[in-house]
């Protein structure tokens, strides 16, 4: 029985201690198949290589989704975080949809195997964590601004004679790319362009500390581990905390001894504070002569 304290846990953290451990034992073991799995279906095609194809195609895709069920089931609310719905994808793109005929598996979907490969370190999980909510942020704020700027600019300007266009010039804009075959004309439109202009910004920013982070991993980055749930905040506790209880622990010891050496000087006995008077020879409540 798992009797250790509940604590409140997030979207994407392990259920408990045991699942914790469980779960860097079993992604130790899977490495080996889902490089396998990714890179098998490169050379081996189901639709071209007859029942060995297919074989390959379902053993592949249970590897997938075998780690899938398994992460479902020891990561709370994993279906939720950004890691568990790309996940989700690659098992579905990649299910053995050639078994179902007149059904034609796309290739393209070879790349998803690809990037979850990719996304088997614990490196680009913390890379996906950080830039899902930045690429949300930015699709909607090119979205939005696309719209304002076609209807802004769509009666007076023949470039955004559709919203494709409008949104073409967003992506655009937002990259920094800077084509120059649709320039706004209107002032709500050239308005729209600059939050586009700004978000693009700070979008390459935080890629770029990003990516930068993540090739960085492995450089002392065990040093700074964050402590799986489940356990002890003690275990992982910061140099300045563990420093800090150190020096508190001296200071004790040291007032202790400064108290020792206060009774030897005055003749204090034990248990009795320095000022207070020592206690008369007659202690019964006798009168004394």
């Amino acid at each position: 029985m798992d009797v250790s304290p509940a604590i409140e846990l997030r979207p994407g953290q392990p259920r408990s201690g045991r699942d914790a451990g469980f779960l860097e034992r079993f992604n130790a073991r899977m490495r080996l198949p889902i490089i396998v799995s990714a890179i098998l279906p490169l050379i081996i095609v189901p639709e071209s290589n007859g029942w060995v194809g297919v074989v390959v195609g379902i053993v592949t895709w249970l590897v997938f989704l075998v780690d899938y069920v398994v992460h479902v089931r020891h990561i709370y609310r994993y279906r939720r975080t950004g890691f568990g719905r790309f996940d989700l994808f690659v098992v579905v793109a990649t299910a053995p949809w050639f078994l179902i005929p007149g059904a034609q598996a796309e290739q393209d979907h070879d790349l998803a195997r690809l990037a979850r490969l990719l996304m088997a370190s614990r490196g680009a999980r913390r890379l996906l964590d950080r830039l899902g909510q930045v690429v949300a942020v930015a699709v909607g704020v090119v979205v939005l601004a696309s719209l304002v700027a076609y209807h802004a600019e769509h009666p007076v300007n023949p470039e955004f004679a559709t919203y494709g266009d409008a949104l073409w010039w967003g992506i655009v804009t937002i990259t920094t790319v800077g084509y120059g075959d649709i320039v706004p004309q209107t002032t709500t439109g050239r308005w729209a362009a600059v939050v586009i202009m700004v978000t693009g910004i700070a979008v390459l920013g935080v890629l770029a500390g990003s990516l930068a982070s993540f090739f960085r991993l492995g450089e002392g980055d065990n040093n700074h581990a964050e402590p799986e749930a489940g356990q002890p905040a003690e275990a992982a506790a910061p140099p300045h905390e563990t420093a800090l209880a150190a020096l508190t622990a001296e200071v004790s010891a040291l007032r202790l001894q400064v108290e020792f050496l206060t009774r030897r000087l005055t003749g204090t006995p034990p248990g009795q504070t320095s000022g207070e008077p020592p206690p008369g020879p007659d202690t019964t409540g006798t009168p004394g002569t």
